[in-house]
């Protein structure tokens, strides 16, 4: 492949070590360092790719990585200035005649508006006057992490925050494509491709502290404003939409006289609460706690409404930002900002960088990139002070030592976060080198103990107390739950095992380094959240318990088929209907699922809705219990049309032939249901690393192979 710059990018200087890339005519603008300029410099003349990514090591001497990596980078590089159309394969009269011909079915319609469209395909970043932040350098461009696309709707509050955006993904192995837009441009949505939307602080919360609100409820106009954006966006997209709640004021214009529901504060709190009750009336809308975020670090340093006005809400910062035509309005006269900047410590976009995290904090929730499924727990030193066969208790606390909250509190605020986990669906293992006999005759609370609040044995899936390695350890009890490794967090207060399970499993989590901040990071960490729980996540530990029992059946039983038949396995199918709560346990299937899932595609809860509500197709659920207990929901088939688009089944259910009755279920209910002289139903097979178990599922239910992957079967 040969590339060469394109001949509408221009390289504008407007800085030290800081370029701006500009295509003149899709209006791309894009903040560069050196790096990328020399790349760029180098690109005039025609290159062959990958042939002379290694000449172009050259021209990067500082760079650590080493000259096999930086090669691997620069090649990742050019290719994403390739689909930035900042590179292009084809010559400059090639490239002029597409954005011609692109253009010409449509020349008899208003060139301007024609020209507009073009650009709005093709944007990305905020306004041009909020455009803020650093420049892009090779390592930005080069990210092999998962690649998400996000609207941003709103004024200058989130569309700042662009880059900070870009940044704090990258870092946490994201390549985020970002396009802003104002609240009004629904069309926009709708023409760009996207993973989720934000939508910033409304307008209309001017209208919050309107002196004619309704007294009662002075959230009305607002909530009324946000009911209609969101539902149209709701008509628009099957995205996830993520709205930000207003932040509370740090001042009010009367004070301590500010009473009531009436009161300035008030006002913002009630609108917060009824926004949070209206995005739990709609599929897929969520809220961001900004009021939460900019309280947690201080308010004061994050708004303005100490300086400029009562519901501006912006950075403090801005002003440090402001272009000097601005001082105009002041006859040039201002006072020294140096104040403010050292209130600030220096940074101006504190705000951006604070919120940046919050809002990515959110999207890793909802997509569920790098979610952790199991908790793994030191004892001794970290469940509970000392060790326990020298203390001869877990605790030695008595109301009559302290409160609840005073030096105990650190280590009942530990176990009572690890049983919110618990609830919210992750399961706890412990592996501890130990005497498991002593433990388990030790490991007791006296009956004045907040027990509700405390860990017991049975809160533990599994454990491995003895005194074996704890990285090997790990190893048997990802083997024994069938979980990969990334899934795992491990918390021990040793530094040696910390290090040693850092060293041999790169690929653990490892915490407890600081354990005055370990109970807010598990409840916070946005991998250890799920944005809904549903009854299956909050009876997985029970689950994952009844499948280890199963296991142990299995070891002792030679026969596969008596060891089946022993289950007493029950399965019940079901056509899930556009109302039924089940349908985000079936999102979270297609979201986590990774062996038993035929072409890894994803379905949103508003997608399944939509499907489960047209006529000509079905989303069927799958539940199966046996003598051990109830696996729940663990399989589902999304059926449009004639074809499958999707079918999963959980790993938890695997071994038990039940996809095969499953299947034969879901081609008995179509064939009474679809039309034609010879229906047929096809489904694809799109091989991953993981869903090796699935790649004889239709072979081996009577479906024949056709081209690309495609399987039919006549009904």
């Amino acid at each position: 492949m040969i590339l060469r710059r394109s001949r509408f990018v221009h390289l504008l200087p407007v800085g030290d070590d800081r370029s701006l890339i500009v295509h003149a005519i899709s209006h791309m603008r894009l903040p560069a360092n050196g790096e990328i300029c020399a790349l760029l410099e180098h690109f005039t003349e025609p290159r062959r790719i990958p042939e002379d990514c290694e000449a172009m090591t050259a021209l990067f001497p500082q760079a650590r990585d080493t000259r096999t990596d930086l090669r691997e980078v620069i090649e990742r590089t050019v290719l994403d200035l390739r689909e930035r159309q900042i590179l292009t394969d084809q010559t400059p009269e090639q490239e002029l005649a597409s954005v011609g011909a692109e253009l010409a079915p449509t020349h008899g319609r208003d060139p301007a508006e024609i020209l507009e469209r073009y650009r709005r395909d093709r944007q990305q970043g905020p306004a041009s006057y909020w455009a803020v932040g650093a420049s892009y350098g090779i390592d930005d461009f080069a990210a092999t992490g998962e690649s998400l696309d996000v609207i941003l709707m709103g004024d200058c509050d989130i569309q700042m925050e662009a880059d900070f955006l870009r940044r704090e993904a990258a870092r946490r192995g994201i390549d985020l494509r970002v396009s802003a837009t104002f609240p009004d441009d629904i069309r926009f949505v709708g023409e760009r491709k996207h993973d989720a939307v934000f939508i910033g602080a409304l307008r209309a919360r001017h209208l919050v502290a309107d002196d004619l609100a309704d007294g009662l409820n002075p959230h009305a106009a607002f909530i009324a404003f946000a009911t209609q954006l969101l539902t149209q966006l709701r008509e628009m997209t099957s995205a996830p939409i993520l709205i930000d709640n207003l932040p509370e004021p740090t001042v009010q214009p009367m004070g301590l006289a500010e009473r009531g529901i009436a009161g300035h504060r008030t006002r913002f709190r009630l609108t917060n609460v009824a926004l949070a009750e209206l995005a739990n009336s709609l599929p897929g809308v969520y809220v961001v706690d900004v009021a939460a975020a900019l309280a947690a670090v201080g308010s004061e340093r994050m708004l303005d409404d100490g300086q400029v006005g009562f519901t501006h809400f912006g950075s403090p910062g801005w002003m440090l930002q402001r272009p000097e035509s601005e001082k105009a309005a002041v006859h040039g006269i201002f006072p020294d900002v140096a104040p403010l900047a050292h209130r600030l410590d220096g940074d101006p976009y504190g705000r951006e960088a604070l919120m940046a995290a919050r809002h990515v904090d959110a999207l890793v929730t909802l997509t569920g990139s790098g979610r952790k499924k199991c908790v793994i727990l030191d004892l001794d030193g970290t469940l509970w002070p000392g060790v326990l066969a020298e203390t001869g208790s877990p605790f030695a606390w008595s109301p009559e030592v302290s409160g609840a909250f005073s030096f105990i509190g650190l280590y009942f605020g530990l176990h009572e976060a690890l049983l919110a986990l618990k609830k919210r669906g992750i399961v706890l293992v412990c592996v501890s080198k130990n005497d498991e006999a002593t433990v388990r005759e030790l490991w007791k609370y006296p009956d004045h103990y907040p027990v509700q609040r405390l860990l017991t044995p049975d809160d533990f899936v599994t454990w491995r107390i003895n005194w074996n390695d704890k990285v090997g350890n790990i190893r048997e009890i990802a083997a024994e739950l069938g979980f990969a490794l990334d899934a795992f967090l491990f918390i021990d207060d040793n530094p040696v095992e910390r290090d040693r399970v850092r060293q041999r499993l790169p690929e653990v989590e490892v915490w407890g380094e600081d354990p005055f901040g370990l109970r807010r990071r598990l409840l916070n960490d946005p991998r250890l959240q799920l944005p809904v729980i549903t009854e299956e996540a909050a009876a997985r530990s029970t689950l994952v318990k009844a499948q280890i029992e199963r296991q142990h059946l299995r070891a002792e039983t030679l026969d596969d088929a008596r060891y089946i038949e022993s289950l007493g396995i029950q399965c019940r199918i079901e056509c899930l209907t556009p109302s039924s709560a089940r349908l985000q346990r079936v999102e979270e299937l297609f979201q986590r699922t990774t062996q038993f899932n035929t072409n890894g595609r994803k379905f949103s809860a508003t997608e399944l809705a939509a499907l489960a509500g047209n006529p000509d197709a079905r989303v069927f659920a799958l539940d199966v219990s046996d003598r051990f207990g109830h696996h729940g929901l663990v399989g589902s088939a999304v059926v449009a049309g004639s074809e499958i688009q999707g079918l999963v089944i959980s790993c938890r259910a695997l071994g038990m032939g039940i996809e095969h009755s499953f299947l034969r279920h879901v081609l008995d209910t179509m064939r009474g249901t679809m039309k034609g002289t010879s229906p047929a139903l096809r489904g694809h097979i799109i091989p991953t690393a993981r869903n090796i178990p699935v790649r004889n599922l239709y072979c081996d239910n009577g479906f024949e192979e056709g081209e690309g992957g495609v399987w039919e079967c006549r009904l």
